[in-house]
């Protein structure tokens, strides 16, 4: 069995990369929000405001309204409420303003995100498969959900905190020093050394968070593996090495978390205590100052409450600044998601509906006629070539990657209605052939026509709307039977679905399931046998009727009393169409009018099943087991 990848799993970096790019990139999601940002803005200010101005009103309060009243019998309280009245009327200001500007934010992040998720969603529908044939799902899924939320936490919480913390602090620094230099002195003194301390274990803390970010990835990624996997698992009783492995890979994670968070819960404590240390110390001068030099009690009083309040914030902007990073290096993520080149489509040839004029022409027309033509731009007109389904490789090279040749010089042609199959090893490019015709992938040399007309200049849409489908790996969507057939072709009746079950032989079984057509699919199917499912995906075609058919190993997935069944149906379903085959049983592809062997890339035999049994080569010797398909 083998050890766990340290690889495995979606590690990404926990600092961004340009700081100052990506943020320039949240405030143009934002920009819509920029009156409410202003108000957010202003809010923040009037809550720290009303913070610093409360507790500055402690001077007058106590120098002119309590100390005069110390010892005086029957004393007048009424300056003394008013002034109680005017700061419960800026703390309550302050507490609404506060409100109000988390509940702004709240709106403009869920906002931000709604449309940063929309146009990541709708972007990667245009990339090209080779995007996903090199990024995995997991990779892919951790942009909409471990980034979006940190994303979210950081717009509807870090932020604001972050500059509220700021201008408290810049705040409360500027009224301390306008009560007292001297003591200003002595708490800048002490927060050199906070600012020391939190360096410190900040650099600790985010060195174990790093690793644990790590581990994380690592360990989910084996979990998932494992669970993928379960039946390999135990049908070899590696139940015990798997555990093994797990307790290894849990243990890291376990001795990194404990060390991010141990590191991290201290921080806290030690700030509130070097906080203690610093107000006792403050105290201590101040009194010293009060009684050498004159220095009155209300500054006093409210000198030291601002040294309470003077850490708190610094604390919070340190605690806030790594959730920042973290959320930055993932809007860097989904950035690069959205900075992907997408699908190159230079193609002006579309497909159109079309109907014979009394003269025996082709021409356009808005009804579904069941003619299908190709529109080629000619200056300000058009000219229209019925779609047959011709389609032809002319010294085709291709590979996926530079360096690489896939395919070498291939040439094939499959006139309308014709059946091509093409058969050969494993990784000898018998998919990769049909990916060309679907324009997955661009040719490096030669030329493919479709129609007399090079697929190059056709819209990819339009190209793919003229082709169907069965792959071998079948994928059905969360929803009904008949939702999943209609698939194919979405303004498909009810009527038109059922008859495509029934001609790939889809229609038996689907009415003996729990709600027949609108028994509901869930996790791609699961509920349905294998066989089941390549029988819906087939059906799928069928009801997009399209005039070529590829079949990448269709039947591949179905026992052989299901391809009895089907076989029925699926020559119904090619009868004057043109299709490519790629199948490991030979006995599907017998009635071919050409069948194709490819090795290494190169056809090297061709002809039908006939023809190719009397040729005695390699052909013969799959068909009877002398050489077997790997």
């Amino acid at each position: 069995m083998p050890g766990p990848n340290p690889n495995r799993g979606h590690n990404v970096p926990f600092r961004p990369k340009n700081v100052g790019k990506t943020v320039k990139r949240i405030l143009e999601y934002m920009k819509p929000y920029k009156i409410q940002l202003i108000l957010v803005m202003i809010l923040v200010i009037v809550s720290s405001f009303a913070s610093i101005a409360g507790t500055y009103f402690l001077k007058p309060l106590f120098n002119n309204y309590i100390i005069p009243l110390i010892g005086m019998q029957n004393p007048d309280l009424s300056d003394f409420l008013r002034i109680i009245g005017i700061m419960a009327v800026i703390y309550a200001a302050g507490i609404l303003a506060s409100y109000g500007y988390n509940r702004l934010m709240i709106n403009i992040s869920v906002g931000t995100l709604y449309r940063m998720r929309t146009d990541m969603f709708r972007h990667m529908q245009t990339l090209p498969i080779k995007y996903f044939d090199t990024h995995t799902h997991g990779e892919l899924m951790s942009r909409y959900t471990n980034d979006i939320d940190a994303m979210r936490n950081m717009l509807s919480q870090s932020f604001v905190h972050l500059f509220s913390s700021g201008i408290t602090v810049i705040g409360v620094f500027v009224a301390m020093l306008v009560l007292s230099p001297v003591l200003t002195i002595v708490v800048v003194a002490m927060l050199f050394l906070m600012i020391f301390v939190i360096k410190k274990l900040g650099a600790q803390s985010g060195k174990y968070f790093r690793e644990q970010q790590t581990a994380i990835g690592s360990l989910n990624g084996y979990i998932e593996e494992m669970i993928e996997g379960q039946k390999v698992v135990k049908v070899f009783n590696h139940e015990a090495k798997a555990k093994e492995q797990f307790d290894a890979l849990n243990e890291k994670l376990f001795e990194a978390s404990k060390g991010a968070h141990s590191f991290a819960g201290m921080l806290r404590p030690i700030m509130g205590n070097l906080s203690y240390i610093h107000y006792s110390i403050t105290a201590i001068v101040g009194a010293i100052l009060a009684i050498t030099t004159g220095f009155d009690l209300g500054s006093l009083a409210s000198f030291l409450q601002y040294t309470r309040s003077f850490s708190q914030p610094i604390t919070q902007m340190s605690e806030q600044f790594n959730t920042i990073l973290m959320a930055l290096a993932g809007a860097e993520r989904i950035f690069e998601l959205l900075d992907e080149k997408p699908e190159v489509d230079d193609g002006v040839v579309t497909l159109v509906n079309a109907e014979f004029d009394s003269s025996g022409r082709l021409r356009e027309t808005d009804r579904r006629t069941g003619i299908w033509a190709w529109r080629i731009p000619e200056g300000s007109s058009a000219k229209y070539v019925h779609l047959k389904g011709d389609i032809r490789f002319s010294n085709v090279v291709f590979g996926y990657e530079e360096g690489k040749t896939v395919l070498k010089n291939i040439t094939l042609y499959a006139k309308p209605g014709q059946k091509i199959a093409f058969v050969g090893s494993t990784g000898a490019g018998k998919t990769t052939v049909t990916n060309l015709i679907n324009r997955f992938y661009d040719i490096n040399e030669g030329e493919i026509l479709y129609d007399g007309i090079n697929i190059k200049n056709i819209k990819k849409a339009d190209l793919r709307r003229s082709l169907s489908m069965v792959l071998q790996d079948t994928h059905l969507f969360t929803g009904t039977v008949m939702e999943n057939i209609r698939y194919g072709r979405l303004d498909a009746t009810d009527e038109e679905v059922i008859e495509a079950a029934k001609l790939a032989n889809a229609d038996s079984f689907i009415r003996h399931l729990p709600d027949g057509y609108n028994t509901m699919i869930t996790a791609d199917g699961m509920n349905l046998s294998q066989g089941q499912r390549q029988l819906l995906a087939i059906a799928r075609a069928a009801v997009a009727n399209p005039p070529v058919l590829i079949l990448d190993e269709a039947t591949s997935s179905i026992d052989t009393r299901t391809e009895a069944l089907i076989e029925k149906g699926m020559n119904r379903l090619m009868e004057g169409r043109t299709v490519f085959v790629i199948a490991h049983r030979l006995s599907t592809v017998r009635n071919a009018n050409a069948i194709m062997v490819i090795e290494n890339g190169e056809i090297i035999e061709r002809g039908s099943h006939d023809e190719l049994i009397a040729l005695g080569g390699r052909y013969y010797q799959l068909y009877t087991g002398m050489f077997e398909l790997s």
